[in-house]
């Protein structure tokens, strides 16, 4: 059968069902000033770069005439719809976006975004982690996205306050040892 009458996946299927973090309804697109300068200038590199040399390529691969068995421009197509498609993503979440400057809450010992919290368990295992926004996530970087169980928990608490939240592997007690604002990277 022609191949021009068969739908045939090309990849793209999978990726659109990695679905990017998404934010509670209603709500901001909260964001430290790094995660926001990384967020517009992916964009940028995209729109002024990364794009333009890419369709480049695609015109290039189309002037050779049939298209059908062309890796270049097959490749080139789909990387362009990639390209589109994050930079739809990006633009939507920098709309969104409410920056917030953890250095603004002072000398505060209360948590809320962009504070970095140090907690121990019952054992006496120190962690630390720093709340950042959904895009900034890096649980092995120790950065926990707002919206996770345990900034959940861990908001409007205070340096020695004890908190209960419900993690993966259940519930989980935890001490708020220490409680500070500074610039996030």
């Amino acid at each position: 059968m022609n191949k021009a009458f068969v739908r045939e996946s090309d990849g793209d299927d999978e990726e659109e069902l990695q679905a990017a973090p998404s934010l509670p309804a209603g709500t901001r697109n909260y964001i430290t000033p790094a995660g926001h300068a990384r967020l517009r200038d992916e964009l940028e590199g995209l729109v002024k770069r990364e794009r333009p040399r890419i369709v480049d390529i695609v015109a290039w691969a189309a002037s050779n005439g049939d298209r059908s068995e062309n890796g270049d421009y097959i490749y080139g197509k789909r990387r362009l719809r990639e390209i589109d498609r994050r930079i739809r993503f990006l633009t939507k979440r920098l709309e969104l976006a409410e920056v917030v400057d953890p250095l603004r809450q002072g000398d505060n010992d209360q948590v809320f975004f962009g504070a970095r919290v140090t907690v121990a368990d019952s054992d006496g295992n120190e962690s630390t982690y720093t709340i950042v926004g959904v895009d900034e996530a890096d649980a092995a970087v120790g950065r926990i996205s707002w919206i996770s169980p345990l900034a959940r928990a861990l908001i409007k608490a205070r340096c020695g306050d004890a908190i209960r939240f419900q993690s993966p592997v259940g519930p989980r007690d935890l001490d708020i040892v220490e409680v500070r604002y500074e610039t996030i990277d």
